[in-house]
C-alpha cells in the first residue's frame, strides 16, 4: 500500500549543475505542482565550482555547452572562470525560483526504500547537528563523482619529509601568498595545466613535474563564431545555434582523434612546437605515450601555459621522483628541484552518491555490484535517478539527458497512478561489463570499485549526446523496468 504521507514528490541531492538543471526540468516540464526540494550539504550552491578555489579554476569544456540549455551564457569567453560560473548558477536559481527550494547545510546520511509504503525514507543531518527524517517518492542524486572530503592519495616518495608548504588543489588555502615562491606542481592533468599559468605572474618560478605528458591544445579565449552569431541574430536563436556548433565541434574532434590518431598526434605536436620556445623540445615533455582522447585532451586558454614557458616563468620537467627531502625533490635522472611549495595536482578521489548509505527494505545496497540503466537509473534501486554526465564532453549535456528521464517518469506517475519504477536485469552474471566512465585518466582507473557498472543495450553507459538525448526523451523506458 503506497504511503500518502510524503514530504516531497522528488528529493534532489546536491545543488550543483546537475541538481539545479534537474530542478528546472522538473518544475517546467514535469507534473504541475510537484513538491520538490534540493538538499545541499554545503553552505552554498555550485558543487564543484563552489568547492574548488585553486588559482585559475575554470570550466574544463566550453561554457556554451557546459552552461544550461535554458539559460544562455551572456559573456564572450569560450571557457569560464569558476567565480563566473558560480555567479551564473546563482542568477539561474534566483530567476527561476529554484533558490526557494534549496535547503543548505542539510547533509543526507542514509536513504532506505520502503516497499510497503512505496517511498524513500531519508535521514539527514541539519545545520544545528540535529537528525531529521523525510519521505519522498523519488530521489535524484546530483552529487557528481568527486570525493569532496578526501583527495586521491598521491604516492609521492618522501612527501612527508618536506618542510615547505604542501598543497592539494582541492584544499587550496585562501590566504596563501605564493608571491616570489619557487613552486613545483606535481601532475600533468587539467588542474596542473590550469594552475601553472595562473600562478606564473606572481611566483619566482613554477615547474610542472610530470611522470608522463598530456595532450594540450590551445583554445581561443573568445569565440569569433559566438560573437558574430550574437551580433547578427536574436539572442535565443544565436544561443541555440552556437550551442549546436560547439556540440558538433567537440564530437568531430573526438571522432577525428579516434579514427586518425597518428594524424591527430602529428597536428597537436605541430601546434605545440609552434608555441614553445626553441629551447624547449616537444619530446619528451609534450609527447604522450597514449593516443589522443584515450585520456582527455586538456585545453589551455589562448595557449597560456605556453606563454608562461616562453616568458621563462614556467617550465616542464618529465621525470620520476626518487624521493623528497626537507627542501629538495630528487629525481631518478639525478636532477634536483628546490621548491618552497609543492602542489600535488595528481588526481581527485571518487565517491558514489555522496557516500550516502543506501538500503532497500533495510538491506544494504551495493551499487558497485549493479548495472546502470539508460545511463540514468540503477539496477534494483526503485525510483532513483543517478545523474552521470560525460567525461569527454560537457558534463551538463549528460546531466540534461538524465533530467529528461526524470521528467518522463514523474509524468508517468501523475497520469498512470503508478508509484515505483525499478530497473530489473535477468541473469546479470551474463551481462558484458563495460566501465561507466571510459577514459584512462589515473583517478578514473578505480571507478569500477566505486560506481555501478555499464553493460550493453539498455544497460550501456553514455555514448554520444544526440543518441543519449533522443533515447532519454523518446526512447524505450519500459523494457527491463518493473512498474508498481
Amino acid at each position: 500500500m503506497a504511503s500518502t504521507q510524503l514530504d516531497f514528490d522528488v528529493l534532489i541531492i546536491g545543488a550543483g549543475i546537475s541538481g539545479i538543471n534537474a530542478a528546472y526540468r522538473l518544475q517546467t516540464e514535469g507534473p504541475k505542482g510537484s513538491r520538490y526540494a534540493i538538499f545541499e550539504a554545503r553552505d552554498n550552491l555550485g558543487g564543484t565550482w563552489d568547492f574548488f578555489r585553486y588559482p585559475g579554476i575554470r570550466s574544463d569544456s566550453d561554457i556554451f555547452t557546459f552552461g544550461f540549455a535554458w539559460k544562455p551564457w551572456q559573456k564572450p569567453e569560450t571557457v569560464a572562470r569558476g567565480e563566473d560560473i558560480r555567479s551564473y548558477m546563482k542568477e539561474a536559481v534566483e530567476e527561476t525560483g529554484i533558490d526557494k527550494h534549496i535547503r543548505y547545510r542539510t547533509r543526507v546520511e542514509s536513504a532506505n526504500w520502503l516497499s510497503g509504503d512505496q517511498c524513500w525514507e531519508v535521514v539527514v543531518q541539519t545545520a544545528d547537528g540535529a537528525s531529521q527524517t523525510f519521505r519522498t517518492r523519488f530521489m535524484v542524486f546530483g552529487t557528481g563523482y568527486y570525493d569532496y572530503d578526501t583527495p586521491m592519495k598521491a604516492k609521492i616518495p618522501g612527501i612527508d619529509n618536506f618542510e615547505g608548504k604542501v598543497i592539494h588543489p582541492q584544499f587550496w588555502p585562501e590566504d596563501y601568498d605564493y608571491t616570489g615562491k619557487h613552486m613545483v606542481v606535481v601532475g600533468s592533468g587539467a588542474t596542473a595545466i590550469t594552475v601553472v599559468p595562473a600562478v606564473s605572474d606572481r611566483v619566482q618560478h613554477v615547474t610542472m613535474l610530470q611522470r608522463s605528458p598530456t595532450y594540450i591544445m590551445p583554445i581561443p579565449k573568445q569565440s569569433l563564431s559566438a560573437k558574430y552569431l550574437f551580433y547578427l541574430l536574436p539572442r535565443s536563436l544565436a544561443h541555440t545555434l552556437n550551442r549546436a556548433i560547439y556540440i558538433a565541434q567537440s564530437y568531430v574532434m573526438i571522432f577525428f582523434c579516434r579514427w586518425f590518431p597518428s594524424l591527430a598526434r602529428s597536428l597537436i605536436r605541430r601546434v605545440n612546437r609552434g608555441l614553445l620556445p626553441k629551447s624547449v623540445p616537444v619530446d619528451p615533455h609534450f609527447t604522450p605515450a597514449y593516443k589522443p582522447w584515450e585520456q582527455r585532451l586538456c585545453a589551455t586558454m589562448d595557449g597560456d601555459i605556453f606563454a608562461a614557458i616562453r616568458k621563462g616563468k614556467a617550465s616542464v620537467v618529465t621525470d620520476h621522483i626518487e624521493t623528497i627531502t626537507k627542501d629538495t625533490i630528487k629525481l631518478k635522472s639525478g636532477a634536483e628541484l628546490h621548491p618552497d611549495v609543492i602542489v600535488t595536482a595528481t588526481g581527485l578521489g571518487l565517491r558514489f552518491a555522496g557516500n550516502i548509505k543506501l538500503s532497500v527494505d533495510g538491506e544494504r545496497y551495493d551499487a558497485t555490484q549493479k548495472f546502470i540503466y539508460r545511463a540514468s537509473m540503477i539496477q534494483d534501486l526503485p525510483n532513483t535517478l543517478f545523474i552521470v554526465g560525460y567525461e569527454n564532453a560537457s558534463w551538463t549535456l549528460g546531466a540534461d539527458c538524465a533530467a529528461k528521464v526524470l521528467v518522463r517518469l514523474t509524468n508517468e506517475f501523475a497520469t498512470s497512478g503508478k508509484t515505483s519504477f525499478t530497473p530489473r536485469l535477468a541473469n546479470p552474471e551474463k551481462m558484458q561489463v563495460r566501465p561507466l566512465l571510459n577514459l584512462g585518466s589515473t583517478y578514473l582507473k578505480n571507478a569500477n570499485q566505486v560506481f555501478p557498472k555499464g553493460g550493453t543495450g539498455a544497460w550501456a553507459p553514455r555514448s554520444t549526446y544526440l543518441q543519449d538525448y533522443y533515447t532519454a526523451s523518446y526512447g524505450d523506458l519500459k523494457t527491463n523496468l518493473e512498474v508498481v
